[in-house]
């Protein structure tokens, strides 16, 4: 297999992998197999089935069922694959003596995701660890998003200014997502009711921010092993609130300050759109009071703008030019 091909199947496995383990997490299903990386010490749930049944007896209501339990390990088997076609891809890659740095960074990317999927279960749901997975499972997508994608765009020259906006954008959407991790691993996605305002304020009076970021502790809990207050969960969540409006506004920045250039509106339209999307999305969580389908696609829209995000940002070159911004659009549209 052609080394593309192998960056393409990846790829089309990450948009499997990561939407999927948000499936797994939103459902409950997190700990579906509580030991890893089989199910109880077996291969499958099926060969598992009477562990899992003794341990739904003496807890109907806890996380371990057949049913929980097929769901984690199909994430697992999945994300296996993954990982084994990464490492063909790295194998291959240092055998062509081509690309031998991307695909090892991506590789140890992948291992590192790995261990993150393996602390998960084991630490039992830890908000850091879960917060880490997510973003680790982006990371890869996007990068293989990169790989697989990248050379079909041109080399775009634009002023350095734009280009060092773009990348920022991608940092912004990086932390976004990290910031959407710790709202869906603290479960405070519900925390604020209503959209534009949460519970009612655009600054909500009964917000507490201690404890509410802390990294060491367990779920639901403060550093303390007290539980953590609901007034801790509205600051989570309105916190990511603002790193929407943050990431909507450098987005707007690079729409209104590019569409100038004619040679970048395609790649400005597909930006927009993805944005507009995740921004949909995360309303209709609040206003629809979180439908697991729409909170999936919520995760795979991140994915999304973050990999549209990188692809723009990474195929621009900068050109030195002493005109302002304005000027050098005015004669982008002569051209």
């Amino acid at each position: 297999m052609r080394m593309k091909r192998l960056w393409l199947l990846a790829l089309v496995l990450a948009c499997i992998v990561v939407p999927l383990g948000a499936y797994v997490r939103l459902s409950d299903a997190g700990l579906g197999c509580p030991d890893w990386p089989g199910c109880y010490g077996r291969l499958s749930p099926h060969h598992a089935a009477d562990a899992i049944r003794a341990a739904q007896a003496v807890n109907p209501d806890g996380p371990v069922s057949l049913d929980k339990a097929w769901k984690e390990m199909v994430h697992r088997y999945l994300a296996a694959t993954l990982g084994l076609v990464i490492l063909i891809a790295a194998v291959r890659a240092w055998w062509q003596r081509r690309g031998r740095a991307a695909a090892t960074g991506l590789l140890l990317v992948v291992a590192v995701q790995g261990l993150l999927g393996m602390w998960t279960v084991t630490l039992l749901l830890k908000p850091a660890v879960v917060s880490a997975h997510l973003v680790g499972g982006m990371t890869v997508a996007a990068l293989l998003a990169w790989g697989a994608l990248s050379r079909t765009l041109p080399l775009q020259p634009v002023p350095a200014t734009y280009r060092r906006a773009a990348w920022a954008l991608v940092v912004m959407v990086a932390l976004q997502i990290l910031l959407g991790g710790w709202v869906s691993s603290n479960y405070a996605a519900l925390a604020c009711q209503g959209f534009p305002t949460c519970n009612g304020s655009w600054l909500p009076p009964d917000m507490r921010f201690d404890h509410a970021f802390h990294l060491v502790r367990d779920l639901g809990e403060g550093p303390d092993g007290t539980p953590l207050a609901s007034a801790n969960l509205v600051a989570i969540h309105w916190l990511h609130r603002v790193g929407a409006l943050v990431v909507s506004l450098a987005v707007l920045g690079l729409l209104w300050t590019g569409w100038g250039d004619c040679c970048l509106r395609g790649r400005l339209v597909l930006l927009g759109l993805a944005w507009l999307l995740q921004v949909g999305l995360g309303i209709a969580n609040v206003v629809l009071q979180l439908p697991l389908p729409v909170a999936v696609a919520h995760n795979a829209g991140a994915l999304l703008l973050l990999s549209v995000a990188v692809l723009f940002a990474g195929r621009l070159v900068p050109v030195r030019v002493r005109q302002p911004l304005a000027l050098w659009k005015v004669g982008r549209k002569a051209a």
